[in-house]
């Protein structure tokens, strides 16, 4: 229960500070890529002890499909990354809604006129999977041995700023369906509709990082 509860907890703050910096800030790409790598930074050295600081639907998908969990857990696990979703979603709905300006945005996916560039939802399943893969295999790597176990938080914490830095200006970066789930069903509309691609395609692009990753480094 303790994993279950920390997953929640560290979902939550991630939502609730990087989707909270996309919120107030517009998007800029640089404050909005730090805040959710520093998000993680900090998670991960308060609850990766714990839960291993999954945060992410898709990260747990990679670990159960390397054999690092088992089903009952990664159920577990996603139940409670998207509990944390909408509590940190749920909270920054609240302090948004009493401000002057109101509830603008909850730093929701999206593609075509939901995205700063437009881009066509192939090319943001594409960006999607592409994106997640390289989070994702970072992790894996990273986590795989033990003489890195004291770097791996700031390692995975940069690896999520960086693909942010390319992403948000193209679908607003999800790599992680959980954080992408929340915002959207509580904005409603176009980010709602929109939502499945940003749940498919982490997903996917963790799957393949899997894979890949179990082949090439298989003895």
């Amino acid at each position: 229960m303790k994993k279950y509860i920390s997953e929640c907890i560290g979902t939550a703050v991630l939502v609730l500070v990087g989707c909270g910096t996309a919120a107030i800030t517009g998007g800029e790409v640089v404050a909005t890529s730090l805040a959710f790598g520093l998000a993680i930074i900090a998670m991960a050295y308060a609850i990766g002890n714990i839960s291993g600081c999954h945060v992410n639907p898709a990260v747990s998908l990679a670990m159960l499909i390397n054999g690092k969990m088992k089903a009952k857990d990664f159920v577990w696990y996603v139940i409670a990354q998207i509990v944390g979703a909408f509590v940190g979603a749920g909270i920054l709905y609240f302090i948004l809604s009493n401000t002057i300006d109101g509830v603008t945005g909850l730093g929701t996916n999206g593609f075509d006129a939901q995205s700063f560039l437009g881009i066509t939802p192939i090319a943001a399943f594409v960006v999607e999977i592409v994106l997640t893969f390289v989070f994702v295999y970072t992790i894996l790597g990273v986590t795989s041995d033990e003489k890195k176990s004291a770097v791996s938080g700031i390692v995975i914490g940069l690896t999520l700023a960086f693909v942010h830095l390319i992403g948000i200006g193209l679908t607003g970066t999800s790599v992680n369906p959980a954080r992408s789930l929340a915002p959207a069903v509580i904005m409603g509309g176009e980010a709602l509709a929109q939502v499945w691609l940003f749940i498919v395609a982490p997903l996917c692009g963790s799957a393949l990082a899997a894979v890949v990753y179990k082949f090439l480094n298989k003895e």
